[in-house]
């Protein structure tokens, strides 16, 4: 574990809201909403009216009616994020990505290069705002977890360094939330017993915590709460799955309609793992009712395989076992997740060898699309059908 502070956690602000507001200089300091039916990001002055990501764009209107709401444009988030990294690489070797806006570096071998890493810290983002023309804030901190809790709270804009000899008088007075694991659920839990900060969970004994949420949240948030993060910067690590999902919205859909969907998120997500050169073993099911309950279903194939039409198999009859309480209790987001991940290395077939015809199709269809754009070829199924927005990604 570092002995300094040398973990650098950078985090630009309201990202696609900041890059609207960077290209058109008539929404700078003006509240911004992207997203027409639900919020997917905000700039700090709609935050400041109540505003948040994932809300509803009528209330989002309700509570600020004079936001501009802007259309996304996911191919400018993209290349915004590729400069940014590209600042991120030319700092320093050591880049964790954790999404297409933010990322841990690891600064503690540069002193001799480059200075201290608050002086790292502050180079870094001024490139960021020279180069991409972004504002980004960053933590500096002897871990990981310190160090992306002080982005959190330096923003927006801002630049914190927590020095190791302060570590606990920084992180103790902070609400509970702010310990990685802490959702709406654990939350109650612990203020039910009287904990309300960080400093009263480091207070607790670690078998008492245990008791509260279970062994291995117990054990984790304990270590956070008392400074013991010893997770290093990792560069070159993939993802353990790849999904995409779709909401639905208030209104009814038939089993058609539905289905037309799972196709989408289908073809979306194969495609992607075929680019990453990686098959799947495991098809999970996400679904949100309208009472906003949710259900997770999963199936294991016996092989990994990468073919749509194997996946999509398995995806629509996952869909078929929660028919009936889709039918009782409506829907308002699906999506499908591709898990138990492998490198699409050369496979030894077993007997009786069943090569699945669709991969020569799948490739065929996925250079078509690379070269001529996703929407040259499509599903007869999905034509004339609002084609789901598909979120910027780093790559795998």
């Amino acid at each position: 574990m570092a002995s300094r502070a040398s973990i650098l956690h950078a985090d630009l602000d309201a990202f696609y809201a900041s890059v609207e507001q960077r290209d058109d200089p008539d929404l700078r300091g003006r509240p911004v909403i992207v997203g027409m039916g639900v919020v997917l990001a905000a700039s700090y002055e709609a935050k400041a009216r109540g505003v948040r990501t994932a809300m509803g764009g009528r209330q989002a209107r309700r509570l600020c009616p004079e936001a501009v709401v802007v259309s996304p444009r996911m191919s400018a988030y993209s290349a915004a994020s590729e400069a940014v990294f590209e600042v991120f690489r030319q700092t320093t070797p050591l880049v964790e990505g954790i999404s297409i806006d933010e990322a841990f570096l690891d600064v503690g071998g540069l002193a001799k290069i480059s200075g201290s890493p608050p002086q790292i810290a502050a180079q870094l983002r001024r490139e960021v705002l020279r180069k991409v023309g972004l504002p980004i804030t960053v933590g500096v901190a002897r871990t990981k977890f310190l160090a992306k809790v002080a982005s959190a709270v330096a923003k927006p804009d801002g630049l914190l360094v927590v020095e190791p000899d302060r570590e606990l008088a920084f992180l103790h007075p902070l609400p509970i939330e702010r310990l990685w694991g802490v959702g709406e659920k654990t939350a109650v839990k612990l203020r039910q017993r009287g904990v309300y900060t960080v400093g009263d969970v480091a207070q607790l004994a670690e078998r008492s915590l245990v008791a509260i949420v279970g062994p291995a949240a117990g054990r984790h948030l304990h270590a956070l709460a008392v400074g013991r993060d010893p997770r290093r910067v990792v560069i070159g690590q993939r993802r353990h799955s790849i999904g995409s999902q779709h909401a639905l919205g208030s209104r009814r859909r038939t089993p058609a309609e539905l289905d037309a969907v799972v196709v989408g998120i289908i073809d979306r997500v194969t495609r992607r793992l075929r680019a990453a050169r990686r098959v799947a073993r495991t098809v999970v099911l996400r679904l949100r009712f309208d009472d906003y309950t949710r259900a997770t279903r999963s199936h294991t194939l016996a092989e990994p395989t990468s073919h749509t039409g194997q996946l999509l198999t398995v995806a629509r009859s996952l869909v078929a076992t929660v028919a009936p309480t889709i039918e009782q209790r409506g829907l308002t987001l699906v999506g499908v997740a591709l898990s138990n991940l492998e490198d699409d290395d050369p496979l030894q077939l077993p007997l009786p060898i069943d090569r699945h015809g669709g991969s020569a199709l799948d490739a065929t269809v996925d250079d078509v699309r690379d070269r001529f754009g996703t929407r040259a070829v499509t599903r007869a199924v999905l034509l004339n059908r609002d084609e789901a927005l598909v979120m910027p990604m780093l790559p795998d």
